[in-house]
């Protein structure tokens, strides 16, 4: 798990909606291959699931105020496509919620 604490809470709803922009754009031109995630999100989480190929979840974010767990799924850990996922979302993390929002990021148990 990764620890992500913020100097401000960030929104489920927005994050989700920033992912949906840019993580299968940028999925394809890594891996130049047609393969879709979904992302799902309820009021404090998000997950990025693939159905048709995997069982559960890739990845889940946990929003809990001003900390975002970030929850990569046992059961895939050397499957090529979620470590480009994973490659990608550690990119993304400083474009939101943005390096200077970002108090620390951590390895969890």
């Amino acid at each position: 798990m990764k620890i992500i604490n913020t100097d401000t809470p960030i929104n489920a709803s927005e994050y989700a909606d920033f992912l949906r922009q840019k993580l299968l754009p940028l999925f394809k031109e890594r891996r130049q291959v047609e393969l879709t995630f979904n992302i799902v999100n309820t009021d404090d989480s998000i997950e990025i699931q693939n159905t048709d190929i995997y069982d559960g979840f890739l990845f889940r974010f946990e929003f809990k105020g001003n900390e975002i767990d970030v929850i990569k799924s046992e059961h895939y850990t050397d499957d090529v496509n979620v470590l480009t996922l994973e490659d990608i979302l550690n990119n993304l993390y400083m474009e939101f919620p943005g390096r200077d929002n970002i108090s620390l990021i951590e390895e969890g148990s």
